[in-house]
């Protein structure tokens, strides 16, 4: 057995898959379990009882987590004139329009976020398709097509997370690194799961949060009490 699979073994030794944990305890196995060199991300993944094939149940929408994502997001944004400024004045890293289209038709990535003014959402359309796969195709809903240009830089670099709801009715999303202490993982978690509960479509019947699980980039799902989060909401 090679050395990283004897730590993946050892590790996930002291999770028990059939248990639910309580917050504070899962994450201390999260933080207690995580073996790799790099620091792991902490992800959360979240069952929801709703059917995203019809539009009324669809659950999106973004969180700025309270204690960042500890990392630097690189913030892209499609403005021109007094917006370009703002942006850049707000520590975006690109900002452009057609010059960065150009870019980006050619094959370059290297950010996380996009965010565009409303007047240039034409020439975003442009590259809807090289972006929407990727989850980069700015939206007004989770509030990435906007004027108000800095206030969403300033948000993207603290630590905003979009989430929308996957084809089998589950979100995921980070929370947050393992070197984080256990308090400001928990105050992420919980601050996604709140956001997930105002964004309960009035259409959804039934149990709305069915499972919350919790992980490192290397480690295996750790189910949380859903009572015990939700009562710390």
């Amino acid at each position: 057995m090679s050395k990283s699979a004897k730590k993946h073994s050892e590790a996930m030794s002291k999770i028990d898959r059939n248990k639910v944990y309580q917050l504070g305890t899962a994450v201390d196995v999260v933080k207690q379990t995580a073996y790799a060199k790099f620091d792991e991300t902490v992800d959360v993944a979240v069952k929801l009882g709703v059917d995203p094939r019809h539009a009324d149940q669809m659950v999106r929408g973004a969180v700025v987590l309270p204690n960042g994502l500890g990392k630097n997001v690189r913030v892209l944004v499609f403005a021109k004139g007094e917006k370009e400024k703002e942006a850049l004045d707000a520590g975006a890293d690109y900002v452009g329009a057609d010059d960065l289209v150009t870019k980006i038709q050619g094959g370059w990535f290297d950010f996380d976020t996009a965010i565009a003014t409303p007047d240039m959402m034409g020439v975003v359309g442009k590259i809807g398709k090289l972006l929407g796969p990727r989850g980069l195709m700015p939206n007004p809903k989770v509030g990435t097509v906007t004027f108000e240009v800095g206030k969403a830089v300033k948000e993207s670099k603290a630590g905003k997370v979009e989430f929308r709801v996957e084809k089998a009715g589950i979100i995921h999303a980070p929370v947050g690194k393992v070197s984080f202490d256990a308090e400001m993982l928990k105050g992420n978690l919980l601050a996604l799961v709140e956001a997930l509960v105002k964004a309960k479509p009035s259409a959804a019947k039934g149990t709305y949060i069915k499972k919350i699980s919790l992980s490192s980039t290397m480690g295996a799902g750790i189910n949380l009490d859903i009572a015990d989060v939700t009562a710390q909401i």
